[in-house]
């Protein structure tokens, strides 16, 4: 047989599966009117597995080709009944009350929480996030949400991950107990040099302060000294001004290029990071739900059913949608054995058809759910 006869005869078999699909689908929302109606779940765990096995013993060799082929059409079906379901979730009602408050343009001004002081790489996040805010230096990350939280600063803005490093657990744990909105990021490129008083040189050094955060990310070159002490501080500007008040010949900081000049520091090693590839994710925090013109990306913290197949039956929804998921990472729940919970982040619109519906199909199936806003990046 000529390639151009199978083909034609494949162009006949997917006439006849799409006739099948969109009946199937028909059929689908005819379930859902159902569903509806008697105030039933979309979930029928029990039907889909009789439906799967089904499909598998009819399959021969090719069955795990048809598992997945089922699946998906499974997938796509509760999809398309959870856009028909009128059921309420929290996530519908949070969607809907972000985008009443927000607006075509994201505020250039206001007051902003920042932990650290002057030259603080969270301070450069800021002007960039907000260009014309008015920064408020607080000593901490809980200090951040505690200015949010009082009303005293509009926004927060906070380290979220790494490149390097991985993700600040502390900013997620804040996000998930103070119910806070992430409205804003941006990501920068960190470049760590090792300062010092003027005239210091590398073997006049005896102790080294920064921030953890830069420690982890500087880990290969901290391990080739030799007799060298490593004091974690609350920030790399902070260290750099520590350093210069302390008038020590014996003490460094790891800290940015602009605050040699802010402190009057020397470089003493320039590009000590282990990656030249080193970013710093940031986001902006505030109290209320708020999702403003343009925002493209959405993200979660999920919880799942500790059973085969629970993690791929979340994944599977994005897949069935082609959302791109940019971010998944696991989270141990303290004092739970082997049990976790998951950072997601997807490059999705709430505006875009099937990402709402999704979200609550994710707020019904997941143990716990959070939204913890949709964003745009600058």
């Amino acid at each position: 047989m000529e390639l151009s006869e199978i083909r034609e005869q494949i162009n006949t078999v997917d006439e006849q599966l799409l006739a099948l699909f969109l009946q199937r689908m028909e059929l689908s929302e005819a379930v859902a009117a159902y569903k509806n109606e008697h105030h039933l779940p979309i979930l029928n765990k029990q039907r889909e597995r009789e439906i799967l096995s089904k499909v598998t013993e009819q399959s021969g060799d090719k069955e795990r080709y048809a598992y997945h082929l089922f699946s998906t059409l499974l997938e796509l079906s509760r999809s398309r009944q959870a856009e028909l379901i009128s059921a309420p979730t929290r996530v519908a009602a949070q969607v809907k009350a972000s985008l009443a408050a927000g607006s075509e343009v994201f505020p250039q001004t206001g007051l902003v929480a920042c932990q650290g002081v002057e030259g603080a790489n969270s301070q450069v996040a800021c002007d960039r996030i907000v260009p014309r805010g008015n920064i408020v230096y607080v000593k901490s990350f809980e200090a951040v949400f505690s200015a949010v939280e009082s009303g005293l600063c509009r926004f927060g803005v906070v380290p979220i991950e790494n490149s390097s490093n991985g993700s600040v657990r502390a900013i997620y744990d804040l996000i998930q107990r103070k119910k806070f909105s992430i409205v804003r990021s941006t990501r920068l490129c960190i470049r760590h040099e090792l300062l010092a008083l003027p005239g210091v040189k590398m073997d006049d050094i005896t102790e080294i302060y920064s921030h953890e955060q830069a420690i982890g990310q500087c880990s290969k070159f901290l391990s080739s000294l030799n007799g060298v002490r490593v004091i974690p501080c609350d920030n790399t500007a902070a260290a750099a001004k520590m350093v210069s008040e302390s008038g020590s010949r014996h003490a460094a900081a790891i800290s940015s290029h602009p605050c040699a000049a802010l402190y009057g520091l020397e470089m003493v090693r320039d590009d000590i990071q282990d990656s030249d590839n080193n970013y710093t994710r940031f986001i902006c925090i505030t109290k209320d739900p708020v999702i403003y013109a343009g925002a493209n990306r959405i993200s979660l913290i999920i919880a799942c059913d500790n059973k085969p197949g629970a993690l791929y039956d979340i994944l599977s929804k994005l897949a069935a949608l082609g959302i791109n998921m940019t971010k998944l990472e696991s989270c141990p729940v303290t004092g739970r054995n082997f049990e976790f919970i998951f950072f997601l982040e997807l490059e999705a619109s709430v505006h875009e058809p099937g990402v709402l519906p999704m979200l609550e199909e994710l707020e019904r199936s997941c143990e716990s759910f959070q939204f913890l806003g949709s964003y745009a990046e600058v």
